[in-house]
């Protein structure tokens, strides 16, 4: 029988399956950092692409939010005019009031009674005046009773004074203006 020895050739064997394991190895290593690489340069682009919408998302609120600042500032300026708008329409209604309440005090006043005092709180008018007599007062009273522009008299004080040989009464007296006169605000 002949004897062969196969150790060189399973050495050579042995090495060239070394050899290509380590090839593989390498092989394997190479294409698994390059598939690191590639994975990591796709996440670095998703993140900064994301980063870039951010920017611009974030530019776009800023912009939104001074439209909006805009927006608050042209509301309260609206606000303004209106309230402006409001207290000038109520001024020019109010304006032909006061003439007719004027005019319905002349109206009410008898012979012998004059005003020395008028104030207005709202609704409510005092009076000071003088009178030649309570007669007068009473009728003054009535006057303004039976007007439409004014409601509610009531006479809070009479003092009998005597002025240069001639008597007379000093009166307080409270009236209502009436709310709706001839269809008007009053």
């Amino acid at each position: 029988m002949a004897r062969i020895n196969l150790k060189p050739w399973r050495a050579v064997q042995r090495a060239e399956k070394q050899r290509q394991f380590i090839v593989a190895i390498a092989g394997f290593a190479i294409l698994g950092l390059i598939y690191v690489l590639a994975v990591d340069r796709f996440i670095a682009n998703a993140i900064d692409n994301q980063n870039y919408r951010n920017s611009y998302l974030q530019g776009e609120i800023a912009t939104l939010d001074r439209k909006i600042q805009e927006i608050e500032k042209l509301r309260e300026k609206r606000d303004q005019l209106i309230e402006r708008m409001r207290v000038i329409q109520e001024l020019q209604g109010n304006r032909p009031v006061i003439v007719h309440l004027f005019d319905e005090l002349v109206r009410t006043i008898p012979d012998g009674v004059y005003f020395t005092k008028l104030d207005r709180k709202e609704e409510l008018l005092s009076v000071q005046g003088k009178a030649e007599s309570n007669n007068r007062i009473s009728s003054l009273m009535r006057n303004l009773n039976a007007s439409d522009w004014f409601e509610e008299p009531n006479l809070t004080s009479v003092k009998a004074k005597e002025e240069e040989g001639v008597s007379a009464n000093d009166f307080d007296l409270t009236v209502k203006r009436s709310i709706t006169t001839n269809g008007q605000e009053g």
